[in-house]
């Protein structure tokens, strides 16, 4: 069997109590060195056989998995986070589908939760934000123009961007064009539940400096919105005294 398991953010304690099961009976590991915690690694059997996908082409690893596979071994794919986001799991799995091999996946924490839990953040704040948006900015590779961060930023929801820590100029200047006034409180959280975490909050306007000063250019998140500021929101209306719901009637 191969098993896609999302690693969590960093902290080796935040890989799933199931993902770890099976990382610790894994014969094989391909796990993305550039973004998973090493350490992680040390939850493997002895013999077990461990590749740095950073280093490989899609299809070697693909070509990992088939030689695996037919000699009866379990094999794990180790991605960051939870691989449902920038994964790149699903070209694996249509390749997996041509050779009929067989494959589940293991959900993990994803590093936006690492970010928000870091910085004692909720992202969707009653009368605040109801909203929140995952996205990217335009790098070496390319997002639907419908999906612009200045398009996207217009909704004024709350904002989580993976993958433009090293772009933060034009992220800048992206927010500021879509409208986003540049008093809106932003955060920066590199390397979310590591060790060497580190975490600004800034605004909107000083996005660019605060991560020039902070040495931030790469694994980390960009956060935009008034959650960030943890203000002006309204109590939730579920614990609200004067609120029925089906297990508690209003007083």
């Amino acid at each position: 069997m191969i098993y896609f398991i999302g690693a969590g953010p960093g902290d080796v304690e935040l890989i799933t109590v199931k993902g770890q099961k099976i990382l610790k009976k894994a014969d094989v590991v391909i796990y993305a060195g550039s973004l998973v915690n090493p350490d992680l690694l040390k939850y493997c059997k002895t013999g077990t056989r461990i590749f740095n996908s950073a280093q490989m082409t899609l299809e070697e690893v693909l070509e990992v998995i088939k030689s695996s596979d037919s000699e009866n071994k379990t094999v794990v794919r180790l991605h960051t986070g939870d691989p449902c986001l920038y994964g790149a799991i699903r070209e694996q799995m249509d390749e997996l589908d041509k050779m009929n091999l067989k494959y589940e996946s293991i959900p993990g924490v994803s590093s936006f939760c690492a970010a928000a839990s870091s910085l004692n953040l909720e992202y969707t704040l009653p009368d605040v934000s109801q909203t929140v948006i995952i996205s990217r900015l335009q790098g070496r590779t390319s997002v639907p123009e419908k999906e612009s961060l200045r398009s996207l930023a217009s909704h004024n929801a709350t904002l989580v961007l993976f993958l433009s820590s090293g772009m933060t100029e034009k992220v800048r200047e992206e927010l500021l064009q879509s409208g986003i006034k540049g008093q809106t409180p932003a955060a920066i959280v590199y390397k979310a539940s590591w060790k060497e975490e580190k975490k600004v909050i800034c605004t909107v306007e000083t996005l660019s400096k605060a991560a020039q000063e902070n040495n931030i250019s790469k694994t980390a998140l960009i956060i935009i919105g008034e959650v960030v500021s943890k203000t002006n929101y309204s109590r939730s209306r579920l614990y609200a005294p004067d609120f029925s719901t089906e297990f508690r009637k209003a007083k």
